[in-house]
């Protein structure tokens, strides 16, 4: 008598079954707010990023139910669905929570803090990176820099920010937000649920009361580029090396040998150091 291989165990690789399909009445609806996303694009194609984040708010991640929506809608494989939604970590691949709280540990926030408060709430919340509480409301990771340098260390829940974070303040933070307390962010509208910001992001309008006027702004540091460039500030100006007496005289153009920072350490080069000028370069080898 023989045994077959699944009797004994053995895989054959065979590869997964179909995703399920929507039921009938979430797939009508879902099919009635893709053909509006779709229509915005020339290329149907162009719009599977929204369509992701369209199938993420009907459930808080990506399933493959969803991917299997997406591939069909517009006329892709399931291969082409799943690479890009592999790609972006905005993305979500399994069950996570009402609130994403990210700690910005990119360079600047992480020596400001980032990583002390990182620690503290893996410890607080006793979840690991990307892992979710067991009530289901918050969902922590690391992530790379949210180009608000000048508010370091900052978090963001649900991508709305919170500046100048502590680990005491980002503690209480995470606190209220399980206990359903109103939580404000720094700068940006009021809180709402991770399913409800996918589908913001899906194109679709934001219906919280005052929240399209609630945008968030860059700080002073991070806007002097734009003034100089609407010719709003002073040009740049040579700051001397710490302990040289300031030159009197016309304010001028500085040469490519002038550092436009005293934290600019000098380089020895024939350009910065002319008792030591460069030799000649050796060829590979020598």
């Amino acid at each position: 008598m023989t045994t077959s291989s699944s009797e004994r165990g053995v895989s054959l690789g065979m590869p997964e079954l179909p995703a399920p399909a929507y039921p009938d009445d979430v797939r009508a609806r879902l099919e009635t707010d893709a053909r509006e996303v779709i229509a915005r694009y020339p290329d149907s194609r162009s719009a599977l990023l929204p369509l992701l984040h369209l199938v993420q708010a009907e459930e808080g991640h990506v399933t493959r139910t969803g991917m299997r929506f997406c591939a069909d809608v517009l006329g892709l494989t399931t291969a082409e669905v799943t690479a890009v939604a592999t790609f972006y970590t905005m993305y979500r691949r399994k069950p996570s929570g009402d609130y994403q709280v990210g700690v910005c540990t990119n360079t600047l926030c992480a020596v400001m803090g980032g990583d002390a408060i990182f620690e503290e709430l893996q410890e607080h919340l006793g979840v690991g990176n990307g892992e979710t509480t067991g009530d289901g409301k918050v969902t922590l990771e690391h992530i790379e820099c949210n180009a608000a340098c000048d508010f370091a260390p900052v978090v963001m829940v649900n991508w709305e920010f919170f500046d100048n974070q502590t680990p005491d303040s980002a503690k209480s933070l995470v606190d209220d937000l399980r206990a359903g307390r109103p939580v404000t962010p720094t700068r940006g509208a009021r809180m709402c649920t991770f399913k409800e910001t996918a589908r913001v992001l899906a194109g679709f309008p934001d219906e919280r009361e005052g929240a399209v006027e609630s945008g968030g702004s860059a700080g002073p540091a991070s806007l002097v580029g734009l003034k100089l460039a609407k010719g709003e500030a002073s040009g740049a100006r040579v700051v001397h090396p710490r302990g040289e007496a300031a030159r009197t005289g016309a304010p001028h153009e500085p040469s490519p040998t002038e550092h436009l920072s005293s934290h600019d350490a000098p380089q020895d080069t024939s350009a910065s150091d002319p008792a030591h000028p460069a030799g000649p370069t050796a060829e590979e080898g020598e």
